[in-house]
């Protein structure tokens, strides 16, 4: 069946501003059935975690139905998700709790695709241990990774390897599983970046090779939080600092204070709708995985229109984004302007494409750009044609 984006776009109550969302990699818009989840269970009877009270068991209710709905969506199992303020600080919780295994001569491994949330971390957890930071090296005429010296780079020392599974800025998707399966062999685990892939496909923990993954579902429709996903094996192996009475069990014993419960219930959600997009029938991962699907084709084609807009305004621009297999964002900058004056102009025209850093500090330097030099211009399910028309109208207004 193919994908309606009208029936799509009603969800959402703040299209009706009329702005052309492009900014969707920094999140995207909020459906109504999300606010109502929180509405509902932030003003509902709602109390600590409990049993004997229906307030206790709604929050009961809204854990059970989070780890649940999270596990679905990311390939892992209820058991092994774990609650974040923000893919950030997960992954400072977790580099933290790594690092204390680690030993003179250790090593771990980084990606230049990365969004510095999984940079910065575990470059200054090494710093604190004293062990080897290497690189994953991007190749700026392909924006693909060059893997030439993967068997190097990952070695008998590598404790652990964190890449993305999506370029915030570029859109490559770099073979996780060909790097998880080099990192395996030498003993090392695998933290990978979901953020930006989650937002376009459904992700499997098992097939990318992941140890560890991070999703943020304020990126696909849902409220401001993070999530973790691991085999609860390997997080009962872990020993986070945490206050004496909090729990030790898995995966809580990582989560710190109380949960907020209607944010929870706000992705779960947010999973659910993307859910509903595909026929009825099958488990809730069956109908996600059919459901990223139709979404893809839908950016697929409007990326293709935006692609040939932009190349007929030939060279007043530069897309970086060239990999074989990238998601539907695009990176470009201007030959005779800067950004900030380009999004400046599209926003007079409720068009929004963000210039800045967009967190991707080492993608820059990689592509030998100075950090703030173009436009991000990311597509979202709710996007449509009228959306990408009005964008290209109004870069070649502007580039004239």
């Amino acid at each position: 069946m193919p994908f309606d984006v009208c029936s799509f776009r009603a969800e959402f109550p703040s299209l009706a501003s009329g702005i052309a969302h492009f900014d969707n990699p920094g999140g995207t818009q909020t459906p109504a059935v999300v606010g109502e989840a929180i509405a509902r269970t932030l003003t509902g009877p709602l109390s600590q975690r409990g049993a004997a009270l229906v307030s206790q068991r709604h929050a009961e209710q809204a854990v059970g139905e989070f780890r649940s709905a999270v596990a679905d969506l990311m390939g892992g199992v209820p058991e092994g998700v774990v609650h974040g303020r923000s893919a950030t600080q997960l992954t400072y919780d977790f580099s933290r709790t790594l690092a204390k295994t680690w030993a003179a001569g250790d090593g771990v491994v980084l990606c230049q695709l990365d969004h510095d949330s999984n940079v910065r971390p575990w470059v200054q957890a090494a710093e604190r241990a004293g062990v080897t930071v290497r690189w994953l090296r991007l190749d700026p005429a392909t924006a693909e990774l060059d893997l030439s010296d993967l068997d190097e780079v990952v070695n008998e020392r590598t404790r652990v390897v964190a890449l993305t599974a999506a370029s915030n800025l570029l859109g490559t998707r770099p073979p996780v599983a060909s790097v998880a399966r080099r990192a395996h062999e030498v003993g090392a685990l695998v933290y990978v970046d979901g953020v930006h892939h989650a937002a376009h496909a459904a992700p499997d923990l098992a097939a990318v090779g992941a140890d560890l993954m991070v999703c943020s579902p304020y990126k696909f429709f849902g409220p401001h939080c993070a999530a973790l996903v691991a085999d609860p094996a390997l997080l009962e192996t872990l020993r986070p600092d945490k206050l004496v009475p909090s729990t030790d069990a898995v995966p809580e014993r990582f989560e710190l204070g109380t949960l907020p419960y209607e944010m929870l219930a706000g992705v779960t959600a947010a999973i659910d709708l993307i859910a509903g997009l595909a026929p009825e029938g099958g488990s809730r991962r069956d109908r996600l995985v059919a459901a990223y699907a139709l979404v893809a084709d839908h950016e697929l084609r409007l990326r293709g229109r935006l692609e040939e807009g932009l190349v007929d305004l030939g060279d007043r621009l530069t897309l970086h984004s060239r990999a074989a297999d990238r998601t539907s964002t695009l990176f470009l900058t201007l030959r005779d302007h800067l950004p900030v004056d380009a999004y400046d102009a599209l926003a007079k025209r409720d068009v929004l494409v963000p210039a800045g850093t967009f967190y991707a500090y080492e993608t820059f330097r990689a592509l030998r750009l100075p950090v703030d030099s173009g436009l991000r211009i990311g597509l979202a399910a709710y996007t449509d044609d009228a959306d990408v028309d009005r964008l290209l109208e109004g870069l070649t207004d502007f580039l004239a």
